[in-house]
């Protein structure tokens, strides 16, 4: 075969196996392929805060240290997208800075286990800064607490307060991050936290502009949280068939938040799988949260329009706005 013909069979092979590989549209035309731009880079980084106190319990012994957050920050890198994270890689400056992302994690489980959500953010231009919480994760000695939930609002708020004390010193995270630009979300107890950051008068960050709520409800659902008329923009998420935190909680708060406010209701689905390996739920939420931040950090044209788009998918996902 002449190398020209040669070259025309491998392009036409090649856009064939795109064709095939390419997942199904959604209600208006939204596609449910991952978003990406970027490498992920990733770099873990030990947060001391010495304000506050953990307790651990261990047999018959409590033993009282500093609250230790051990953070995973992904953020957009040099390269080709998709793949693995890179650790300690360099930062691609050229599209910087980023707006931030702080990411809360559920019960007895870690940041890792939603890694493909955070790598989503980061590969779309978001530095997201993952901490585990020191009484909630499974390593935690005497296992998870879930009592400890009160004290990690604070945790996501000294985790903005260090994130951004990075960014303005000289290290390898230096002048990466709009410090103006700042995003809290998080699943399940973590839902419930970020919640907390960004809403209730006990523990809200001024500093939050976003926030994204997968699965949540209040951290104290009896105190009927009273949502203040200036807060940030929510977008707040929620499997119809969860049995964990169960779907009416996840109204209430809706109906009690201000405008703007977004609700993803992701059609018989559970707590966990659709924000880890649920397809394509997982690409569902990948695409709605990367427009909602999109569209209230970056003020990206088009923006609202994908969000709307990508929240109705047939059989899988409607969206209530109200903007």
């Amino acid at each position: 075969m002449r190398p020209v013909l040669a070259r025309a069979a491998l392009a036409l092979c090649a856009a064939a196996i795109a064709f095939l590989s390419t997942p199904p549209s959604g209600v208006g035309g939204a596609t449910l392929a991952p978003p990406s731009s970027y490498a992920v880079g990733l770099r873990v980084i030990r947060f001391v805060d010495t304000s506050r106190s953990f307790v651990f319990k261990r047999k018959h012994k409590r033993r009282r240290e500093p609250r230790v957050l051990l953070t995973q920050v992904r953020y957009p890198a040099p390269g080709a997208p998709g793949g693995t994270d890179v650790r300690d890689a360099p930062v691609a400056r050229a599209g910087g800075p980023y707006p931030l992302v702080v990411f809360a994690h559920g019960f007895d489980v870690t940041p890792t286990v939603y890694a493909r959500l955070l790598d989503s953010w980061a590969r779309a231009g978001y530095v997201v800064a993952a901490p585990t919480f020191p009484g909630e994760n499974p390593a935690a000695p005497g296992g998870a607490n879930e009592s400890d939930i009160i004290n990690e609002p604070g945790d996501m708020s000294f985790v903005i307060s260090r994130m951004l004390a990075l960014n303005a010193g000289s290290g390898p995270l230096a002048q990466l991050i709009d410090p103006s630009l700042v995003a809290v979300a998080g699943q399940s107890d973590g839902a419930e936290v970020a919640l907390g950051v960004a809403y209730d008068p006990r523990f809200r960050d001024p500093r939050v502009r976003a926030a994204i709520i997968l699965s949540g409800a209040e951290i104290e659902a009896k105190d009927n949280m009273t949502f203040p008329t200036d807060g940030p923009p929510l977008l707040a998420t929620e499997g119809t068939a969860d049995k964990v935190n169960l779907p009416k909680f996840a109204y209430h708060f809706f109906r009690a938040a201000q405008p703007p406010k977004y609700l993803m209701r992701l059609l018989g689905a559970g707590h966990l799988p659709p924000y880890t390996k649920q397809e394509p739920q997982l690409r569902i939420v990948e695409r709605v949260t990367r427009a909602f931040l999109d569209a209230y950090l970056k003020e990206t044209p088009g923006a609202m329009a994908q969000l709307r788009a990508d929240g109705n998918v047939h059989r899988y996902a409607t969206l209530q706005a109200d903007p």
